[in-house]
């Protein structure tokens, strides 16, 4: 099997997983642990993934049991990464949740691998020109380059009707741009009640004391239908709080711009640092784009900053109850110390 990136570098391997050719864009993620919820992220759709980790698989693949309504232990009910490229299958797996290996979920979603390359090599490649297009190729069964960015992916990975969750007093409206599970646990676990809506829904004829909106993936300007329904929010009292895509989507509906960075943040580690402060919070994110906070109206601020390179990783309303982080407290897989923000989110309903 090869991985074949758009500036021609070449790179061989054994397939392991479902037998076929897949292309997409290719990104690393630098995490150690946590690949089953990593690869059930919607938010990686259209993507090849590099585990910089070595060994991938050696915990195996839990059960999907299921508790209000969503799986216990994946992000989705399915692997939305089109492939993974990883230095060492680890096929005898150990763990005490374990039901089946990384091969045979792969296998059942029909996602191919390609182990036994240097992925530390191509993390370098791609961190020196940055995220690139590149296919897996399968036994000569060649396919052209695809750019899941010139598609809208959220349209793709949203749920297709409303959905109810849990029975608290305060309602929440979750708009769901490839949302993930444990945001809905998050929620839930707080006491209050979700809907669920898809990414274009107009919501604002429901009853709801807050609107959150998700996690996702792609380009947020794909997403018009959900920046017009968040437009006609933002004229009401309701508090808002955005995660991710959602954080870009608050944004851009506020007037600001996005951009796209060189490589992205896939990571459980990335340090990001609340503006007036010297606290910093490790972090877990997984996004390709990020919002320019130059271009940010006087009535909302900057709120945190990635103390990598800088970049804008909060914005927050300096009247109304509205902000927005670009990365994940809900975690899952990575650290928990921003979850006081859906405490927060939840006080404010």
């Amino acid at each position: 099997m090869e991985l074949i990136l758009e500036d021609g570098s070449l790179y061989h391997g054994r397939p392991f997983g479902h037998k076929g050719s897949v292309a997409g864009e290719v990104i690393f993620n630098t995490g150690m642990m946590g690949y089953p919820e990593t690869m059930s992220d919607p938010s990686y759709k259209g993507q090849i993934l590099v585990f910089t980790y070595p060994l991938i698989g050696n915990y195996g693949i839990p059960d999907n049991q299921m508790i209000d309504g969503i799986s216990k232990y994946f992000e989705s009910d399915h692997i939305h990464l089109k492939g993974i490229v990883i230095t060492s299958l680890t096929r005898e797996y150990s763990h005490w949740n374990a039901v089946r290996s990384l091969e045979d979920w792969m296998i059942e979603h029909k996602v191919p691998g390609i182990e036994g390359v240097d992925c530390r090599a191509i993390t370098k490649r791609l961190r020196e020109k940055g995220t690139q297009l590149g296919k897996l190729i399968f036994e000569g069964q060649d396919l052209p380059f695809y750019d899941p960015s010139q598609e809208n992916l959220v349209a793709q990975v949203s749920c297709k009707a409303p959905i109810e969750y849990g029975s608290g007093k305060k309602r929440v409206i979750l708009v769901d741009n490839g949302c993930k599970n444990n945001i809905i646990r998050s929620l839930i676990a707080r006491g209050v009640s979700v809907l669920r809506v898809p990414w274009n829904y107009d919501y604002t004829a429901e009853k709801y004391d807050g609107v959150f909106v998700s996690n996702g993936p792609g380009d947020p300007m794909k997403v018009d239908e959900g920046l017009a329904v968040l437009r006609k929010q933002m004229e009401r009292p309701e508090p808002i709080f955005g995660i991710c895509m959602g954080h870009q989507l608050l944004a851009l509906a506020a007037g600001a711009q996005t951009y796209k960075l060189k490589f992205g943040h896939h990571s459980q580690n990335q340090p990001c640092v609340k503006v007036g402060t010297k606290r910093c919070y490790i972090t877990s994110q997984n996004h390709n784009y990020a919002i320019d906070d130059q271009t940010l109206p006087p009535e909302f601020r900057p709120w945190f900053f990635n103390a990598n390179d800088g970049s804008n990783e909060g914005i927050i309303h300096e009247t109304k109850p509205w902000g927005s982080v670009q990365f994940h407290p809900e975690a899952w897989p990575g650290p928990v110390d921003t979850g006081f923000l859906f405490d927060q989110f939840v006080a404010q309903l």
